[in-house]
């Protein structure tokens, strides 16, 4: 087994394969490309499944998403998803209602998109398990730590969804819990915006792009990645975080495939 010769490598540019920080090995004669991770959490808003719609699920959007879940999944890569709920319903949205009840109101629409999820990934033949941090057996799985990484072991799909179960913790944390627990290597967080800017880039046109950034960065400069809960977990944990934009689905598969696109947040 030996390192790939540039011709090899200019081969696989031309033919579409994303290989900057890929490791690619000859074997046998053929041609073997290498993830840059093993086991990941992608991180869906809840607004990127409703696409240009705003409001609810758009069936081609989830469909792409799901097209390129399965992309990735044929490449031995094992994947969880933590999805929001921010195209139905979000906590912060009932402003004159109890906190708490808003928020559980947010983890089911976390669940509606979870199960929309699972439907569009097993119409195309991903084996798909949906676990909730609120127990509704009839729909989907309760969440159990070790459940989840045998299903990731077995080449299933898993979809944590109800959040962590408890109101004033946002999906965002989740997603940084769950990475924790299964431990996944990376957070990939799949969002409107194409990376971390130092503002709104849709208000100010002026807005600076971050390539990199420390998470005592994002912290400091409350720039809005994740929650601060979220960030802070991440960083006790060494969890890397990328940021990028869903608007090209493609995107997925070349954050994984090691393509530096968006912002990714880690320690120096």
């Amino acid at each position: 087994m030996r390192r790939a010769h540039k011709s090899v490598l200019l081969f696989l540019k031309n033919k579409g394969y994303y290989v900057s920080f890929v490791e690619i090995i000859q074997y046998n004669g053929g041609i073997f490309v290498k993830p840059k991770y093993k086991r990941i959490i992608l991180k869906l808003s809840g607004e990127a499944l409703a696409g240009e719609n705003g409001f609810g699920i758009n069936e081609t959007v989830v469909m792409d998403i799901a097209r390129q879940i399965k992309r990735l999944q044929d490449m031995g890569i094992e994947i969880a998803l933590v999805v929001g709920g921010g195209n139905f319903w979000r906590g912060r949205s009932g402003k004159s209602m109890d906190r708490s009840t808003a928020d559980y109101m947010g983890m089911l629409a976390t669940v509606i998109n979870g199960l929309a999820l699972q439907d569009a990934l097993e119409s195309i033949g991903v084996m798909t398990r949906v676990q909730t941090a609120i127990e509704m057996r009839q729909i989907a799985e309760p969440y159990i730590k070790r459940k989840a990484v045998r299903h990731l072991e077995k080449d299933r799909v898993v979809i944590f969804s109800a959040g962590t179960g408890n109101p004033f913790f946002s999906t965002d944390t989740t997603a940084a819990l769950r990475a924790a627990e299964i431990e996944a290597e990376v957070i990939l967080l799949a969002k409107k915006v194409d990376a971390v800017y130092d503002s709104d880039p849709n208000e100010n046109s002026d807005a600076v792009k971050f390539e990199r950034l420390t998470y005592k960065e994002v912290l400091s400069k409350s720039l809005k990645v994740m929650d601060s809960t979220a960030t802070s977990l991440c960083m006790d944990n060494n969890i890397p975080i990328i940021v990028f934009g869903l608007d090209n689905p493609d995107n997925i598969y070349k954050v994984v495939m090691g393509e530096n696109i968006g912002t990714t947040v880690k320690e120096d």
